[in-house]
């Protein structure tokens, strides 16, 4: 049986140098099961196993080597190699120091001893920075230990989570996948596959895998935190979401306001409670407030389609005309529809009515005034604003009053004029194609002859 184990030791050895591990593994597994007792069989084994990058099988050999054999220093320093790819740092100095006494002048496990060092250091700050959220110093010092610690699952899943909290779920949850695979039983790689779901805003699928790994581990304290404040974000969620859709608009922002506070790291639902609070917002008449909402929406997520279009919409209402069409034409960059086409270009002729005279203010009526109302105001501007009532007034004032009398009359010109008024109401440039050669002193003088206060006389001079 000895010679028979020997005969495959020495096969395996031939397929380990020939980088043919599985086939060497396979070998010494024989000579094992013929030879159980044989600390150098496990030892090879052991071996066989790092280069598989399969370190606690690996590190099980070495120290079933060890229990065969006390001072076998090769299985020592094995140990020290698994503890340390797998971030083991008590397991890599003890075993570090079981060598150096077995052989103080061995230089086979310095290297190990000097990462073990290094990796405790790391573990502080990665600490620090953890205790102080600051994941992205904690992803970058990880990287470091993983290094050191290829295999250690708890940095990969630590790893994972801060990533989950930088919002790069899609990273997280393939480390999640990837350690599930080792181990199925994992509470913290089931943790962080909740925390992914969490984070994009599915809040029922993140439930069911916290209470998984707290089946699992009933003490996983961050299992138990998340699934409370999964539970409490769907709640008031769901409870904003009705009272919006019940029209009890400010007990709603109230609740959208409190959601907003449970967790500032959660940017895909956060946009959305801003989102649904900006539309709050503009049913209670606080266009600015919606603004100011739907800004912090595309600061989270800039391709929010919806927000881009509400606060267009806002804009426009507020009269701030070219902030609405530069925000229709990113929405129509993000998406080509027929109804945003037809949004920019309601834009884009607000934006240009908005540049011409507003005839409607400057005689102070609304656009729904009747010809009565728009006589009377005519009236009262031109009375208020002739030239002759200025007369004794300094040079600039009366420049001034002169320019507004003729507004006044144009604008009494346009809109006392049913087809002139339906053309301007409608976009056009009136004052462009008819006004040019306007003369507000004869318009002043014909509506007095005819609408009361005149003399039927050329010289007609109004008296103040």
């Amino acid at each position: 049986m000895l010679y028979i184990a020997e005969e495959k030791k020495k096969l395996g050895n031939d397929q380990y140098k020939a980088q043919n591990y599985q086939n060497a593994l396979k070998l010494y597994t024989d000579a094992i099961s013929l030879c159980p007792d044989s600390a150098a069989y496990y030892g090879n084994r052991a071996a066989c196993y790092m280069m598989l990058l399969n370190y606690n099988s690996a590190l099980t050999d070495a120290r079933h080597a060890i229990r065969i054999d006390p001072g076998f220093e090769k299985a020592y320093v094995r140990v020290a190699k698994c503890c340390l790819a797998l971030g083991d740092i008590i397991g890599t100095e003890q075993a570090v120091k079981m060598v150096n006494e077995l052989n103080s002048l061995s230089t086979a496990v310095a290297a190990e001893q000097t990462a073990a060092q290094k990796l405790r250091q790391l573990e502080a700050t990665i600490q620090a920075n953890y205790d102080t959220k600051s994941y992205r110093n904690v992803v970058f010092y990880l990287d470091s230990a993983l290094k050191l610690a290829p295999a250690c699952l708890k940095y990969r899943l630590l790893k994972a989570e801060c990533l989950a909290f930088l919002g790069r779920c899609d990273e997280a949850l393939d480390i999640a996948v990837s350690v599930m695979k080792l181990d199925t039983t994992s509470a913290d790689a089931i943790y962080v596959r909740g925390l992914c779901l969490y984070y994009t805003d599915n809040l029922d699928k993140g439930i069911l895998h916290f209470e998984r790994a707290l089946t699992l581990d009933p003490d996983h304290y961050k299992s138990k935190q998340m699934r409370s404040k999964c539970k409490q974000l769907k709640e008031m969620k769901e409870n904003g979401n009705m009272l919006f859709k019940s029209g009890r608009y400010r007990e709603a922002h109230v609740i959208y306001t409190d959601a907003l506070k449970i967790d500032e790291h959660n940017k895909d639902i956060n946009s959305k409670l801003l989102y649904n609070r900006a539309l709050v917002n503009t049913r209670i008449g606080n266009l600015r407030e919606a603004v100011a909402d739907c800004n912090r929406v595309l600061e989270l997520n800039s391709q929010y389609l919806k927000a881009l279009l509400l606060r267009a919409r806002c804009y426009n209402d507020l009269e701030k005309f070219e902030e609405s069409v530069a925000d229709y034409e990113t929405a129509l960059q993000l998406e080509k529809t027929p109804e945003i086409k037809r949004m920019l270009r309601e834009a884009k002729f607000a934006l240009k009515k908005s540049k011409r005279k507003d005839y409607y203010k400057i005689l102070g009526i609304g656009r729904n005034a009747s010809d009565d109302e728009i006589k009377k105001a005519y009236r009262k501007k031109a009375l208020v604003h002739h030239p002759d009532r200025h007369a004794n007034s300094s040079a600039e004032e009366r420049k001034e009053e002169e320019l507004k009398f003729k507004e006044v009359g144009e604008a009494y010109a346009i809109l006392s004029d049913a087809h002139k008024k339906s053309r301007y109401d409608s976009g056009q440039d009136i004052e462009e194609q008819e006004q040019a050669d306007f003369d507000p002193n004869q318009m002043f003088r014909t509506f007095f002859q005819f609408n009361g206060g005149g003399r039927n006389n050329s010289s007609f001079n109004f008296e103040f």
